[in-house]
Protein backbone atom coordinates (compact mmCIF):
# COMPACT_ATOMS: atom_id res chain seq x y z
CA UNK A 1 0.00 0.00 0.00
CA UNK A 2 1.43 3.55 -1.02
CA UNK A 3 0.63 5.45 2.22
CA UNK A 4 2.65 8.43 1.94
CA UNK A 5 5.83 10.22 0.53
CA UNK A 6 8.21 11.98 3.00
CA UNK A 7 11.76 13.20 3.42
CA UNK A 8 14.38 10.43 2.83
CA UNK A 9 16.04 11.52 6.22
CA UNK A 10 13.03 11.28 8.23
CA UNK A 11 11.86 7.74 7.59
CA UNK A 12 14.72 5.43 6.16
CA UNK A 13 16.42 3.70 8.82
CA UNK A 14 20.18 4.64 9.31
CA UNK A 15 19.56 7.72 7.00
CA UNK A 16 21.68 10.99 7.68
CA UNK A 17 22.72 13.93 5.84
CA UNK A 18 25.95 12.84 4.91
CA UNK A 19 24.98 9.27 3.55
CA UNK A 20 24.36 8.74 0.04
CA UNK A 21 22.31 5.88 -0.93
CA UNK A 22 23.62 4.03 -4.54
CA UNK A 23 21.97 1.45 -6.88
CA UNK A 24 23.57 -1.83 -6.44
CA UNK A 25 26.14 -4.04 -4.62
CA UNK A 26 28.32 -1.65 -2.07
CA UNK A 27 31.08 -0.26 -3.74
CA UNK A 28 33.72 3.14 -2.72
CA UNK A 29 34.04 6.09 -4.75
CA UNK A 30 37.09 5.33 -6.28
CA UNK A 31 35.70 2.51 -8.17
CA UNK A 32 32.28 4.23 -9.15
CA UNK A 33 31.29 4.52 -12.95
CA UNK A 34 31.70 7.90 -14.13
CA UNK A 35 27.49 8.07 -14.23
CA UNK A 36 27.55 6.87 -10.90
CA UNK A 37 29.82 9.86 -9.86
CA UNK A 38 27.88 12.79 -12.14
CA UNK A 39 24.49 11.39 -9.90
CA UNK A 40 26.19 11.80 -6.66
CA UNK A 41 27.89 14.80 -7.68
CA UNK A 42 24.43 16.47 -8.51
CA UNK A 43 22.93 14.70 -5.53
CA UNK A 44 25.35 17.00 -3.05
CA UNK A 45 24.65 20.16 -4.72
CA UNK A 46 21.11 19.62 -4.31
CA UNK A 47 21.76 18.79 -0.29
CA UNK A 48 23.90 22.06 -0.27
CA UNK A 49 26.89 20.33 1.01
CA UNK A 50 28.77 22.51 -2.05
CA UNK A 51 27.39 24.53 -4.53
CA UNK A 52 29.57 23.21 -7.52
CA UNK A 53 29.92 19.90 -9.22
CA UNK A 54 33.59 20.01 -8.70
CA UNK A 55 33.05 21.01 -5.29
CA UNK A 56 30.84 17.79 -5.08
CA UNK A 57 33.69 15.59 -6.56
CA UNK A 58 36.12 16.94 -4.02
CA UNK A 59 34.11 16.34 -1.04
CA UNK A 60 33.15 12.73 -2.18
CA UNK A 61 36.79 11.64 -2.84
CA UNK A 62 37.81 13.41 0.68
CA UNK A 63 36.20 10.10 3.02
CA UNK A 64 33.38 12.83 4.93
CA UNK A 65 30.57 11.07 3.05
CA UNK A 66 29.40 8.11 3.22
CA UNK A 67 27.90 5.63 0.62
CA UNK A 68 25.86 2.71 1.08
CA UNK A 69 23.06 0.29 -1.40
CA UNK A 70 20.01 1.69 -0.61
CA UNK A 71 18.90 -2.22 -0.84
CA UNK A 72 20.68 -2.01 2.48
CA UNK A 73 18.26 -0.01 4.17
CA UNK A 74 15.28 -0.69 2.69
CA UNK A 75 15.07 1.67 -0.35
CA UNK A 76 15.98 1.28 -4.05
CA UNK A 77 16.98 3.50 -6.64
CA UNK A 78 16.56 3.31 -10.58
CA UNK A 79 19.77 3.90 -12.27
CA UNK A 80 22.11 5.17 -10.34
CA UNK A 81 19.62 4.92 -7.36
CA UNK A 82 21.25 8.44 -5.95
CA UNK A 83 19.15 9.49 -2.42
CA UNK A 84 20.19 11.76 0.04
CA UNK A 85 18.26 13.49 3.03
CA UNK A 86 16.23 15.97 1.67
CA UNK A 87 15.10 13.80 -1.37
CA UNK A 88 11.35 12.83 -1.17
CA UNK A 89 10.51 9.48 -1.32
CA UNK A 90 7.29 7.29 -1.65
CA UNK A 91 6.97 5.34 1.44
CA UNK A 92 4.80 2.26 0.36
CA UNK A 93 3.69 -0.27 3.23
CA UNK A 94 3.74 -4.58 3.03
CA UNK A 95 0.52 -4.84 5.31
CA UNK A 96 1.44 -8.32 6.53
CA UNK A 97 4.62 -7.84 8.11
CA UNK A 98 4.49 -4.07 8.59
CA UNK A 99 7.66 -3.90 7.24
CA UNK A 100 7.97 -0.29 4.73
CA UNK A 101 10.05 0.38 1.77
CA UNK A 102 11.34 3.77 0.31
CA UNK A 103 12.08 5.16 -3.24
CA UNK A 104 12.45 8.72 -4.38
CA UNK A 105 10.32 10.48 -7.55
CA UNK A 106 11.20 9.30 -10.86
CA UNK A 107 11.74 12.51 -12.56
CA UNK A 108 11.19 11.32 -16.31
CA UNK A 109 13.37 10.36 -19.62
CA UNK A 110 16.28 12.03 -21.07
CA UNK A 111 18.91 14.08 -18.75
CA UNK A 112 17.88 12.93 -15.36
CA UNK A 113 20.16 12.70 -11.92
CA UNK A 114 19.80 9.05 -12.06
CA UNK A 115 21.33 8.73 -15.52
CA UNK A 116 23.73 10.98 -14.30
CA UNK A 117 22.51 13.96 -15.28
CA UNK A 118 23.09 16.87 -12.77
CA UNK A 119 22.71 20.44 -14.77
CA UNK A 120 21.14 23.02 -13.91
CA UNK A 121 17.46 21.68 -15.28
CA UNK A 122 18.26 18.56 -13.33
CA UNK A 123 19.02 20.65 -10.11
CA UNK A 124 16.25 22.86 -10.42
CA UNK A 125 13.17 19.85 -11.21
CA UNK A 126 14.73 18.25 -8.12
CA UNK A 127 14.13 21.00 -6.06
CA UNK A 128 11.00 21.86 -7.36
CA UNK A 129 10.05 17.94 -6.88
CA UNK A 130 11.07 18.83 -3.15
CA UNK A 131 9.83 21.97 -2.51
CA UNK A 132 6.45 22.41 -4.28
CA UNK A 133 5.21 18.89 -5.30
CA UNK A 134 6.36 16.61 -2.19
CA UNK A 135 4.40 18.75 -0.36
CA UNK A 136 1.00 18.84 -2.93
CA UNK A 137 1.52 14.97 -3.06
CA UNK A 138 1.47 14.67 0.58
CA UNK A 139 -1.03 16.43 1.14
CA UNK A 140 -3.37 14.58 -1.25
CA UNK A 141 -2.53 11.09 -0.25
CA UNK A 142 -3.40 12.22 3.35
CA UNK A 143 -6.92 12.96 1.39
CA UNK A 144 -7.00 9.75 -0.52
CA UNK A 145 -5.74 7.21 2.32
CA UNK A 146 -3.41 4.42 1.42
CA UNK A 147 -3.61 3.24 -2.24
CA UNK A 148 -3.51 -0.19 -3.33
CA UNK A 149 -0.56 -0.74 -5.57
CA UNK A 150 -0.99 -4.72 -6.21
CA UNK A 151 -4.18 -3.64 -7.68
CA UNK A 152 -2.80 -1.07 -10.05
CA UNK A 153 -0.26 -3.24 -10.94
CA UNK A 154 -2.48 -6.27 -11.81
CA UNK A 155 -4.80 -3.97 -13.88
CA UNK A 156 -1.92 -2.40 -15.98
CA UNK A 157 -0.75 -5.61 -16.58
CA UNK A 158 -3.98 -5.72 -18.32
CA UNK A 159 -3.48 -3.35 -20.40
CA UNK A 160 -0.36 -3.58 -21.87
CA UNK A 161 2.16 -2.53 -19.23
CA UNK A 162 5.07 -5.06 -17.62
CA UNK A 163 5.24 -2.19 -15.14
CA UNK A 164 8.90 -1.77 -15.37
CA UNK A 165 10.15 0.29 -18.66
CA UNK A 166 6.26 0.69 -19.60
CA UNK A 167 4.46 2.23 -17.15
CA UNK A 168 2.13 4.02 -19.47
CA UNK A 169 -1.26 2.15 -17.96
CA UNK A 170 -0.19 2.25 -14.50
CA UNK A 171 0.82 6.04 -14.43
CA UNK A 172 -2.72 6.65 -16.32
CA UNK A 173 -4.58 4.69 -13.02
CA UNK A 174 -2.09 6.72 -10.54
CA UNK A 175 -2.75 9.92 -12.15
CA UNK A 176 -6.70 9.50 -12.48
CA UNK A 177 -6.65 8.60 -8.45
CA UNK A 178 -4.23 11.15 -7.28
CA UNK A 179 -5.71 13.74 -9.69
CA UNK A 180 -8.69 14.11 -7.49
CA UNK A 181 -6.92 14.10 -4.26
CA UNK A 182 -4.51 17.02 -5.47
CA UNK A 183 -7.59 19.21 -6.56
CA UNK A 184 -9.30 18.04 -3.11
CA UNK A 185 -6.39 20.17 -1.50
CA UNK A 186 -7.62 23.48 -2.59
CA UNK A 187 -4.15 24.80 -3.74
CA UNK A 188 -2.73 27.47 -5.35
CA UNK A 189 -4.78 26.67 -9.37
CA UNK A 190 -0.57 27.28 -11.22
CA UNK A 191 1.22 24.61 -8.90
CA UNK A 192 -1.32 22.49 -9.21
CA UNK A 193 -1.93 22.30 -12.86
CA UNK A 194 2.25 22.29 -13.38
CA UNK A 195 1.84 19.31 -10.65
CA UNK A 196 -0.69 17.38 -12.87
CA UNK A 197 1.38 17.99 -15.89
CA UNK A 198 4.67 16.67 -14.28
CA UNK A 199 2.72 13.27 -13.63
CA UNK A 200 0.49 13.23 -17.36
CA UNK A 201 3.85 13.98 -18.86
CA UNK A 202 6.09 11.30 -17.54
CA UNK A 203 5.08 7.90 -18.66
CA UNK A 204 7.58 6.10 -16.25
CA UNK A 205 5.96 8.27 -13.01
CA UNK A 206 4.62 5.22 -11.63
CA UNK A 207 7.86 3.34 -12.25
CA UNK A 208 9.07 4.63 -8.10
CA UNK A 209 5.85 2.54 -7.09
CA UNK A 210 6.58 -0.32 -9.24
CA UNK A 211 9.86 -0.45 -7.62
CA UNK A 212 8.87 0.13 -4.03
CA UNK A 213 6.00 -2.68 -4.47
CA UNK A 214 8.29 -4.80 -5.38
CA UNK A 215 10.89 -3.68 -2.37
CA UNK A 216 8.34 -4.23 0.24
CA UNK A 217 6.92 -7.74 -1.08
CA UNK A 218 10.86 -8.74 -0.62
CA UNK A 219 11.40 -7.36 2.15
CA UNK A 220 8.63 -9.54 3.64
CA UNK A 221 10.15 -12.43 1.82
CA UNK A 222 13.74 -12.01 3.52
CA UNK A 223 12.16 -12.06 7.13
CA UNK A 224 10.26 -14.96 6.34
CA UNK A 225 13.72 -16.41 5.39
CA UNK A 226 11.97 -18.31 2.38
CA UNK A 227 14.80 -20.87 1.23
CA UNK A 228 16.54 -20.40 -2.37
CA UNK A 229 14.06 -17.14 -3.57
CA UNK A 230 15.97 -14.29 -5.16
CA UNK A 231 14.86 -11.33 -3.18
CA UNK A 232 16.80 -8.77 -4.92
CA UNK A 233 18.81 -8.60 -7.92
CA UNK A 234 21.25 -4.73 -8.83
CA UNK A 235 23.87 -3.20 -10.63
CA UNK A 236 26.11 -0.03 -9.47
CA UNK A 237 27.80 -0.24 -12.97
CA UNK A 238 31.14 -2.41 -11.88
CA UNK A 239 29.27 -5.19 -10.71
CA UNK A 240 25.98 -6.81 -10.60
CA UNK A 241 24.79 -8.55 -6.75
CA UNK A 242 21.80 -10.85 -6.00
CA UNK A 243 20.37 -11.34 -2.11
CA UNK A 244 18.67 -14.32 -1.27
CA UNK A 245 16.31 -14.71 1.21
CA UNK A 246 17.63 -17.46 3.69
CA UNK A 247 20.91 -15.45 3.55
CA UNK A 248 20.32 -11.94 4.82
CA UNK A 249 21.32 -9.34 3.45
CA UNK A 250 24.83 -10.74 1.67
CA UNK A 251 25.69 -10.01 -1.56
CA UNK A 252 27.11 -12.70 -4.18
CA UNK A 253 28.16 -10.32 -7.23
CA UNK A 254 30.00 -10.84 -10.68
CA UNK A 255 31.08 -8.06 -13.29
CA UNK A 256 28.62 -6.12 -14.99
CA UNK A 257 28.90 -6.39 -18.75
CA UNK A 258 26.69 -4.07 -21.67
CA UNK A 259 24.42 -6.13 -23.40
CA UNK A 260 23.05 -6.38 -26.78
CA UNK A 261 20.17 -3.61 -26.24
CA UNK A 262 18.84 -0.86 -28.61
CA UNK A 263 20.25 2.18 -28.45
CA UNK A 264 19.09 5.73 -29.10
CA UNK A 265 19.96 7.39 -32.37
CA UNK A 266 24.10 8.21 -32.21
CA UNK A 267 24.89 5.78 -29.63
CA UNK A 268 26.48 2.88 -29.05
CA UNK A 269 28.01 0.03 -26.84
CA UNK A 270 31.37 2.01 -26.13
CA UNK A 271 29.16 4.90 -24.75
CA UNK A 272 27.37 2.76 -22.47
CA UNK A 273 27.36 2.28 -18.92
CA UNK A 274 27.16 -1.61 -17.86
CA UNK A 275 24.37 -3.15 -15.98
CA UNK A 276 23.08 -0.51 -13.27
CA UNK A 277 20.25 -0.04 -11.05
CA UNK A 278 17.84 -1.45 -8.41
CA UNK A 279 15.01 -1.64 -10.66
CA UNK A 280 15.16 -4.94 -11.42
CA UNK A 281 14.16 -6.09 -8.16
CA UNK A 282 10.55 -5.72 -10.35
CA UNK A 283 11.70 -8.85 -11.88
CA UNK A 284 12.58 -10.83 -8.91
CA UNK A 285 8.73 -10.95 -8.16
CA UNK A 286 7.31 -11.38 -12.03
CA UNK A 287 7.44 -7.89 -13.45
CA UNK A 288 9.39 -6.19 -15.92
CA UNK A 289 10.86 -9.06 -18.44
CA UNK A 290 9.47 -11.65 -16.73
CA UNK A 291 6.27 -10.16 -18.12
CA UNK A 292 7.13 -9.51 -21.34
CA UNK A 293 4.27 -11.09 -22.88
CA UNK A 294 1.75 -8.64 -20.82
CA UNK A 295 3.30 -5.76 -22.75
CA UNK A 296 3.88 -6.28 -27.05
CA UNK A 297 3.89 -2.46 -27.40
CA UNK A 298 7.13 -2.28 -25.36
CA UNK A 299 8.80 -4.03 -28.29
CA UNK A 300 9.25 -0.41 -30.58
CA UNK A 301 11.15 0.77 -27.17
CA UNK A 302 13.63 -1.96 -26.63
CA UNK A 303 13.61 -4.32 -29.62
CA UNK A 304 12.80 -7.38 -30.68
CA UNK A 305 9.43 -8.75 -32.28
CA UNK A 306 6.32 -9.61 -30.01
CA UNK A 307 6.78 -13.28 -30.27
CA UNK A 308 10.22 -13.21 -29.23
CA UNK A 309 9.21 -11.25 -26.13
CA UNK A 310 6.49 -13.68 -25.37
CA UNK A 311 9.22 -16.43 -25.49
CA UNK A 312 11.47 -14.43 -23.54
CA UNK A 313 8.84 -14.26 -20.51
CA UNK A 314 7.74 -17.77 -21.10
CA UNK A 315 11.24 -19.30 -20.59
CA UNK A 316 11.04 -17.86 -17.18
CA UNK A 317 8.83 -20.08 -15.97
CA UNK A 318 11.49 -22.84 -16.06
CA UNK A 319 13.45 -21.45 -13.43
CA UNK A 320 10.68 -19.19 -10.76
CA UNK A 321 8.73 -21.65 -8.05
CA UNK A 322 5.07 -20.70 -9.41
CA UNK A 323 3.32 -18.13 -11.14
CA UNK A 324 1.77 -15.63 -8.99
CA UNK A 325 -1.99 -15.25 -8.39
CA UNK A 326 -2.62 -11.59 -8.57
CA UNK A 327 -0.55 -10.66 -12.22
CA UNK A 328 -1.93 -12.30 -14.79
CA UNK A 329 -1.48 -12.05 -18.38
CA UNK A 330 -4.57 -12.28 -20.52
CA UNK A 331 -2.66 -12.83 -23.98
CA UNK A 332 -1.50 -16.31 -22.20
CA UNK A 333 -5.20 -17.51 -21.27
CA UNK A 334 -4.47 -14.82 -17.94
CA UNK A 335 -1.88 -17.17 -16.78
CA UNK A 336 0.46 -15.88 -13.84
CA UNK A 337 3.14 -13.98 -14.40
CA UNK A 338 6.28 -16.34 -13.55
CA UNK A 339 7.53 -15.30 -9.75
CA UNK A 340 10.18 -16.45 -7.61
CA UNK A 341 13.11 -16.85 -9.01
CA UNK A 342 15.04 -19.83 -7.36
CA UNK A 343 18.36 -20.37 -7.27
CA UNK A 344 18.76 -23.81 -7.45
CA UNK A 345 16.66 -24.23 -10.64
CA UNK A 346 18.85 -21.07 -12.47
CA UNK A 347 22.24 -22.61 -11.86
CA UNK A 348 20.53 -26.38 -12.66
CA UNK A 349 19.54 -24.84 -16.04
CA UNK A 350 21.99 -22.43 -16.92
CA UNK A 351 19.20 -19.99 -17.48
CA UNK A 352 20.07 -16.79 -16.78
CA UNK A 353 17.01 -14.23 -15.11
CA UNK A 354 16.32 -11.42 -18.06
CA UNK A 355 15.84 -7.97 -17.27
CA UNK A 356 14.41 -4.89 -18.72
CA UNK A 357 16.85 -1.62 -18.44
CA UNK A 358 17.87 1.63 -19.18
CA UNK A 359 21.15 2.77 -20.42
CA UNK A 360 23.33 5.84 -18.90
CA UNK A 361 25.78 7.58 -20.93
CA UNK A 362 29.03 6.86 -19.98
CA UNK A 363 29.31 10.91 -20.69
CA UNK A 364 28.27 12.70 -17.46
CA UNK A 365 25.07 15.52 -18.59
CA UNK A 366 24.16 12.90 -21.24
CA UNK A 367 21.49 11.16 -19.68
CA UNK A 368 19.66 7.90 -21.06
CA UNK A 369 21.11 6.77 -24.58
CA UNK A 370 19.17 3.53 -25.11
CA UNK A 371 17.03 0.67 -23.41
CA UNK A 372 16.63 -3.39 -23.80
CA UNK A 373 16.75 -6.92 -22.11
CA UNK A 374 20.03 -8.12 -20.18
CA UNK A 375 20.69 -11.16 -18.42
CA UNK A 376 21.78 -11.59 -14.95
CA UNK A 377 25.49 -13.46 -14.65
CA UNK A 378 25.11 -16.87 -13.80
CA UNK A 379 28.16 -16.45 -11.41
CA UNK A 380 26.20 -14.50 -9.22
CA UNK A 381 23.44 -17.77 -8.77
CA UNK A 382 26.57 -19.71 -8.47
CA UNK A 383 28.11 -18.56 -5.47
CA UNK A 384 24.74 -17.98 -4.25
CA UNK A 385 24.30 -21.93 -4.43
CA UNK A 386 27.57 -22.70 -2.89
CA UNK A 387 26.74 -20.25 0.58
CA UNK A 388 23.26 -22.34 0.50
CA UNK A 389 25.02 -25.79 0.43
CA UNK A 390 27.93 -24.63 3.33
CA UNK A 391 24.51 -23.61 5.27
CA UNK A 392 22.97 -26.79 4.92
Amino acid sequence: MLIGIERAGDVIPGMRRDLVLHAGPPISWDRMTSAMRASICGGLVFEGLCTTVEEAEQLAASGEIGFAPAHDHQAAGAMAGTITASMPVFVVEERNSGLRSFVSVNEGLGKALRFGANGPEVLDRLRWIRDSLHPLLKHALAISGPMDLKQMIAEALRRGDEVHNRNKAATSQFFRDIALALVATRAEHGELEKALRFISGNDHFFLSLSIAHAKAVSLYVEELGSGDIVTVMAGNGVEVGIRVASLGKTWFTAPASVANVKFFEGHGEADATPTMGDSYITESIGLGAFALAAAPAISSFIGGTVEELIARSERMREITVGEHRHFRIPALGFRGVPSGIDVRKVVATGISPLINTGIASRVPGVGQIGAGVQQIPLGCFAAALAALERQS
